[in-house]
């Protein structure tokens, strides 16, 4: 192998995440907070428009691998909604409403968050080596800010995300974005994920090196597909490069 840059999945692989996005106190906690803004729903009423336009965004979608925008669902939600009062809140604060409601849901809906083993030693020895990115099926709302909060967002550049392009994996686009932001061909690159459809099927169509990390999510069957490599550990990562 001539690999000179390495790209990463984030859920599942580098984050051990848990995280429901129908969970009643997510919804409980937006409909407190939007009464503050003049509109008034139940907390029930309040989920079942947003998985309704969740469902309805995806459906009209031109992609082949549509990616919600779950801070313009909670800005359809206000717009379909609003009131008097609503209308006569200050323009920045309306424009930030929307962001703010995602924001609020995920961090109630999030149970857990936190690395799996040896991440960081592991990404502190390839930093050195070689450039990183990300190609991550997450919405733009929280997905730089969980990589912040694990302590691994300095780390990646760039870290391409779904829920800015509007399509999600497998679409190769995602992993081109991440090869052009690197400056590598596809030939050159690893791409390490923990699903056999969205990561190591999208990633071997997009022409880069897979490694399957085993985790404890993701699908790890599609049709015939199969990694390049597997792991379990971390620790093994290196090996596979010749690092030690």
């Amino acid at each position: 192998m001539d690999i000179r840059a390495i790209a990463f999945d984030v859920n599942g692989t580098l984050v051990k995440i848990l995280a429901d996005d129908g969970d009643e106190r997510a919804f409980r906690a937006a409909a407190h907070f939007l009464t503050y803004q003049g509109i008034d729903l139940h907390r029930y009423e309040l989920r079942e428009l947003y998985f309704q336009l969740l469902k309805e965004q995806l459906r009209t979608s031109p992609e082949r691998y549509p990616e919600f925008d779950a801070v313009g669902i909670w800005r359809s939600i206000i717009e379909d909604h609003q009131t008097d009062f609503t209308r006569a809140l200050p323009a920045a604060r309306l424009e930030q409403i929307p962001l703010s409601l995602a924001e609020l849901a995920r961090g109630v809906s999030r149970r857990r968050l936190g690395l799996y083993p040896y991440v960081r030693e592991v990404l502190d020895v390839l930093c050195e080596r070689y450039p990183l990115a990300v190609v991550t099926d997450a919405q733009s709302a929280y997905a730089r800010s969980e990589l912040h909060k694990v302590g691994l967002l300095g780390y990646f550049d760039p870290v391409v995300v779904s829920g800015d392009h509007g399509y999600r994996k497998p679409d190769p686009r995602l992993f081109q974005l991440a090869l052009d932001g690197m400056a590598v061909a596809a030939g050159n690159t690893l791409y390490v994920g923990n699903d056999m459809y969205r990561d190591i099927y999208g990633a071997r169509e997009a022409g880069l090196t897979t490694v399957m990390f085993d985790s404890d999510q993701g699908e790890k069957t599609y049709r015939d597909c199969a990694p390049d490599y597997t792991i379990t550990d971390f620790r093994d990562l290196p090996a596979i490069l010749g690092l030690t």
